[in-house]
């Protein structure tokens, strides 16, 4: 409990206790009959119960005065206030200082849970490592991570954070990396290997050589997203900060309204007045303003500790009304995981893979992989290499040209080429306009794509799957999880074009799930762009609006649900507190009801809807 918490309760006990041995000598001797001089028996009272009230209600004083100096009048301060001040003025001393002191406990157990919230996001800023150990002369070094310039060699002691991100210059290790993906199993790096910031070393001592400065790091640019997501308001937030606005100014205008005609109709102004105030102690809409953004808040936050990153409550909400979800095949739907399957014609493979291995020799795309791989042996890296986007490679050297692509690389070259029916991607390779053979690339289908597809489909979800694959590799993946509908044979441009077309189509919002990396202009298109697999990659923060630390498609799921009960719970209490203030307000009208009723309808209420706020981001 924070120290301004622990002097706020103090300020309530102390309160509560001068208050009711106070009221109960009150209702027993009858203090303003005790010193009945000349009819100013009240004062006695009231200056006792006025000591206890400003106890109890200094702040709330100091904040409605200096917000009325700048100009914001109508806030709950004032409302609280201009009630209390109300009862005091029609004697009611008890019930000015017990509305104060209920109103006081209620904004004590709302900063309680706001804060319990705060703590919950706070724990992610223990990504942030302290000290880096700089390797100097055989000596540690400590310094500030954000001081640490790329090629710096650093040492990581077991138990300790990753300060930014590297590859490890010596030893190996097993990293816990739970606070960036949300995956409790630990991942054994080498030699070699890339390490994120906000890694937990757990047993071995390594040495990491800095690739990114720390404002470029993994770790920062979590951390910056968490932070500005609350700067990212849904409609439900801005309706609210509208509302507040004009709703006081309005309860106020009532209040007065109501005590001057009741007044003047019945002629008893001290019932009125009493009701008015009522009105006014009821009306506060702090249970609505408190409620709806902190449900948003919390479910970021828990969002955020399963490595789900999401950019503010705007797109948790967008994605909650997602009526279309369009995909990226490879490393998506897919694996990404290429393995060379077959080579046409048998008597040529050792030829086509070297062709294929000279053009592949610079590529880090998953299909140049499987090929060098499957090659094994010495490649010839003195041609010059030349990239035509989603068509293939050429490389060139004196009069030798190689091509390495697909059918569409080949006939702009007029290469008479053998077509094959396949179900994996075939990569065509030719030697001087000469076509010399093909190699089938296949991808294996990630086991989590069926349950993904089954249950959007089953939500009534549009499935859609975007590739520059061949129809075969696109009709077989399509078919096999259940896709609705598919494109294929797309050029990069040509999925930013689909994606317009897709969006037109539907009434519905449209997200696209892709890896970050090549779909960065069909991510940021998108009504929201989601990217998986996101750890380490600065395309894939920059470019999307939710972010999945793993490539883990069941996120789709949980963050589905997370929102879908999120909105549920926002619209739950904006119903509840509006629906139980308006029939007090009603009954505080027709009937003189006890002050009581309406502290429950605003103190009360306020804390039935935080209560409830708290359960947003639990799902099971």
């Amino acid at each position: 409990m924070s120290t301004k918490l622990k002097k706020r309760l103090v300020r309530i006990i102390i309160s509560l206790a001068l208050f009711i041995p106070l009221f109960i000598v009150d209702k027993v001797i009858h203090l303003d009959s005790f010193f009945n001089w000349d009819g100013l028996g009240w004062i006695l009272p009231f200056s006792l119960y006025l000591d206890i009230y400003l106890i109890i209600s200094y702040d709330i004083l100091q904040k409605a005065f200096r917000n009325i100096r700048h100009g914001q009048i109508f806030d709950e301060n004032f409302l609280m206030i201009f009630a209390t001040f109300g009862a005091f003025a029609i004697r009611e001393f008890p019930e000015a200082v017990s509305v104060m002191i209920l109103y006081q406990l209620g904004e004590f157990f709302q900063d309680l849970a706001v804060g319990k919230s705060r703590k919950e996001i706070a724990s992610l800023m223990d990504l942030k490592a302290d000290v880096a150990h700089v390797i100097k002369d055989d000596n540690l070094l400590d310094i500030d991570p954000e001081e640490l310039e790329i090629n710096t060699v650093i040492r990581i002691l077991p138990g300790e954070k990753i300060p930014v991100d590297g590859i490890i210059y010596k030893g190996n290790t097993y990293l816990d990396n739970k606070a960036l993906t949300g995956e409790s199993v630990p991942v054994e790096v080498l030699e070699g290997s890339n390490v994120l910031s906000g890694s937990i070393n757990i047993n071995n001592t390594i040495d990491v050589k800095v690739t990114k400065k720390y404002a470029d790091s993994t770790v920062n640019k979590i951390l910056e997203l968490v932070e500005n997501s609350s700067n990212v308001k849904s409609k439900q937030e801005k309706f609210i900060t509208k509302f507040a606005k004009w709703y006081t100014p309005i309860v106020v205008i009532g209040a007065v309204l109501l005590a001057l005609i009741g007044s003047l109709v019945t002629h008893n102004v001290y019932d009125w007045i009493a009701r008015a105030l009522n009105f006014l102690v009821v009306s506060c809409p702090c249970a609505i303003v408190i409620s709806v953004p902190l449900s948003f808040f919390i479910s970021l936050g828990r969002s955020a500790k399963q490595g789900i990153l999401i950019k503010g409550s705007m797109y948790l909400e967008n994605f909650n009304n997602a009526k279309a979800f369009v995909f990226d095949k490879t490393g998506t739907l897919t694996k990404g995981n290429f393995v060379v399957s077959k080579i046409l014609p048998q008597d040529r493979e050792k030829e086509i893979l070297e062709a294929a291995a000279i053009c592949e020799s610079q590529s880090i795309h998953p299909i140049a992989s499987a090929i060098t791989k499957y090659n094994g042996i010495d490649v010839d890296l003195s041609y010059t290499l030349t990239n035509v986007p989603g068509k293939g490679v050429i490389a060139t050297k004196d009069q030798s040209t190689y091509l390495c692509g697909n059918s569409k690389l080949m006939d702009d070259y007029n290469v008479k080429y053998t077509e094959i029916s396949s179900a994996g991607t075939l990569i065509y390779v030719a030697k001087n306009s000469e076509f010399l053979g093909v190699i089938e690339i296949i991808d294996e289908i990630k086991e989590e794509s069926y349950e993904l597809i089954s249950y959007l489909k089953k939500n009534n979800i549009k499935t859609i799957m975007l590739t520059g694959d061949n129809f075969n590799v696109a009709k077989n993946v399509s078919s096999n999880i259940g896709i609705d509908m598919y494109k294929y044979d797309l050029l990069p441009q040509d999925k930013v074009y689909m994606l317009d077309m897709i969006m037109k189509e539907n009434k519905g919002l449209v997200a696209y799930v892709g890896d970050g990396i090549n779909d960065a202009p069909t991510l940021a298109r998108s009504d929201i762009g989601i990217s998986m697999g996101g750890v380490g990659s600065d395309a894939a923060i920059e470019a999307s609006d939710i972010v999945f630390m793993n490539d883990n498609l069941l996120n789709i799921i949980k963050a589905k649900k997370v929102a879908s009960k999120t909105l549920r719970i926002v619209k739950e209490n904006i119903a509840f507190a509006l629906g139980v203030k308006l029939a007090i307000l009603i009954l505080s009208i027709i009937f003189p009801i006890h002050i009581w009723i309406a502290v429950f309808g605003d103190v009360g209420v306020a804390l039935l809807c935080i209560l409830n706020a708290l359960r947003s981001g639990k799902i099971k």
